[in-house]
Formats: C-alpha cells, sequence, structure tokens
C-alpha cells in the first residue's frame, strides 16, 4: 500500500457555512452535487454534509454519535487495488463498515475504521487521476 492521503473530508452541519468560512481564510473551491472540493496542493480538501458522510462511511444511526465527522482517502490505481487494500485493512485489525462498490460517480470504493475509530475510505476514482507521486488534481467539474 502506498502511503498517501488523497482527501480530507469533513463532515459539516452547515455547507454554506462551513464553505462561507473557508472562504474568507482565502480556501476557495467548487461545490457539486451538495459538496464542496478545494485543491489543497497535491490532497483534495472536501467539505460535505456530516450525515450524508457517516451515512457513506456505512456507519450506522446508532454508531453515528461517536463518529468524529472527518474521513480520510487513500486513492488507488485501480479497482482492484480498492480490494486489496481493504483486506489487508481488515487483517490487521481494522473493520470494515462499508465494502466496496461501484460508486454514482464511476469509481469504486469502500470504507474501514482503524483501531481508534478513525474513517478511512479506500477509492478508485478515474476522475481524480493519480499523478506519479501520488498526488491528485481536483477536476474542474464546470468544464463540459
Amino acid at each position: 500500500m502506498e502511503q498517501r492521503i488523497s482527501l480530507i473530508t469533513l463532515g459539516v452541519a452547515d455547507l454554506a457555512r462551513a464553505r462561507g468560512l473557508y472562504e474568507k481564510l482565502g480556501w476557495h473551491g467548487q461545490e457539486v452535487q451538495g459538496t464542496v472540493f478545494i485543491q489543497i496542493g497535491g490532497v483534495a480538501f472536501v467539505l460535505w454534509g456530516w450525515h450524508e458522510l457517516a451515512e457513506d462511511g456505512g456507519l450506522p444511526e446508532q454508531a453515528a454519535p461517536g463518529f468524529r465527522g472527518i474521513s480520510l482517502a487513500h486513492n488507488v490505481r485501480s479497482r482492484q487495488q480498492v480490494d486489496e487494500v481493504l483486506a489487508t485493512a481488515r487483517s490487521a485489525g481494522a473493520t470494515i463498515t462499508r465494502p466496496a462498490a461501484k460508486t454514482f460517480y464511476g469509481g469504486y470504493a469502500g470504507y474501514f475504521t482503524d483501531l481508534d475509530g478513525h474513517l478511512w475510505e479506500i477509492a478508485h476514482n478515474p476522475g481524480f487521476a493519480l499523478a506519479e507521486d501520488g498526488s491528485i488534481t481536483v477536476p474542474d467539474f464546470g468544464a463540459s
């Protein structure tokens, strides 16, 4: 498994309010489908609704109160690598919270929590191509 974090996602209570704060800090991004993507170096910083993030991560409502509202994503180069990383995580003691499956954006992803409950997404996203060094670039969602 290559060592990298591709996206850092914060689950927020109010997307417009959170986006406004980060814009006042000089962090400007693109909103698409209720999610704000901000490029920070070779990583994407993402704002998304807290409940949507918990649900996407496979965290049931009864477990959600312990959810810290943050997800780290490790993007990989193929669907097969998603399965391999999730299997490695499981054998290391992680809990698979959502098995890998096709995503609405044309990718393939699954989630696990580490031994302290931190949520990780393992994803193959053809729209966020990985550079040779593992960095990603947020695409221009407004381009046709």
